[in-house]
């Protein structure tokens, strides 16, 4: 079987999680026997991280040997350097990356790296994605680019794309996915402690976060109680004593702070969890109602469904 490259283009200021998060990856597939190399690039002579932690010397991208089914990894660094007119004046890095993408290599990025591929030209007329905080601005600033906000990753025809941080590494477990099935992703995913894979449309964040905009903390208290114990049976009288309150009191504040009777937003946090489990091959419908809370596996399809 023929050896693929994972090939790091290791920007100046790059951002440390945004490299070792997807780096981790590749490296414990190939200690699942999987037929990957790792190798590294930059553009610069001298580089240091945006947390300013010193790389050692790493080759010039243009001296990387790669081939048709490789791929090219661009984490994200500081932005301000990115759209800096030192960066932006690098022709010969944009003209490789067009290059190598025309001769089937996969280019993918992580965060703020989606302006470097977008830079290159490549984005144009493709499905992207970066940091939600970014969004905006990628699409301003290349309007032909189809910028998908809230999504963790995007894959359009050998170009891949992933929000923020720790999206990088479901990106890299999707392509493990692509490339070797998902069982053995999923072996690579619980070896990093990942027991809840994320697919690329799921949103960079929960729906449940839109019902902690408020700063009540006895109601807090108990969204993190059940967050946390979702398998145990509770009455309302338990959650109103961990919020401290009489039990009448208690179900009105939780409405009026977070806009939802309690047995809906407990729906709502099953419905999450269910979706998030139901990716674990290891895991029966059984064990997922038992995880949830639920009485039979007949629940699941009723919840999801709601």
């Amino acid at each position: 079987m023929k050896q693929t490259k994972i090939i790091f283009l290791v920007l100046p200021n790059v951002h440390l999680l945004d490299l070792a998060g997807p780096d981790q990856v590749f490296f414990e597939a190939i200690g699942f026997d999987a037929p990957l190399s790792i190798e590294y690039c930059t553009t610069s002579k001298t580089l240091k991280s945006s947390a300013n932690l010193p790389f050692g010397k790493l080759r010039h991208f243009s001296k990387v040997k790669i081939a048709q089914g490789d791929f090219i990894m661009v984490p994200g660094a500081n932005l301000g350097y990115i759209q800096s007119k030192e960066f932006k004046a690098n022709k010969s890095l944009f003209e490789w990356i067009r290059d190598c993408y025309a001769k089937g290599i996969h280019i993918c990025s992580i965060c703020s790296g989606s302006f470097v591929l977008a830079e290159s030209g490549i984005l144009e007329g493709r499905s992207c994605t970066t940091h939600w905080k970014r969004s905006k601005e990628l699409q301003e600033m290349y309007p032909g680019a189809k910028v998908q906000e809230n999504v963790l990753y995007t894959d359009d025809n050998g170009i891949y794309t992933s929000a923020g941080i720790a999206s990088g590494i479901d990106m890299a477990l999707y392509i493990l996915e692509k490339l070797y099935g998902t069982y053995f992703a999923h072996k690579v995913a619980r070896e990093i402690v990942i027991y809840s894979r994320r697919n690329g449309s799921q949103a960079q964040q929960s729906e449940l976060l839109n019902y902690r905009n408020h700063i009540h903390s006895g109601i807090h208290k108990v969204q993190d109680w059940l967050q946390e114990n979702l398998h145990r049976r509770s009455s309302l009288d338990d959650l109103a004593d961990i919020a401290n309150m009489s039990g009448r009191n208690f179900t009105r504040v939780f409405k009026k702070e977070t806009s939802l009777t309690v047995n809906n937003y407990i729906t709502i946090l099953r419905k999450e969890k269910i979706s998030q489990l139901l990716r674990n091959p290891d895991l029966t419908r059984k064990q997922i109602a038992k995880k949830c809370g639920l009485k039979s596996e007949r629940q699941i399809s009723r919840i999801l469904n709601s």
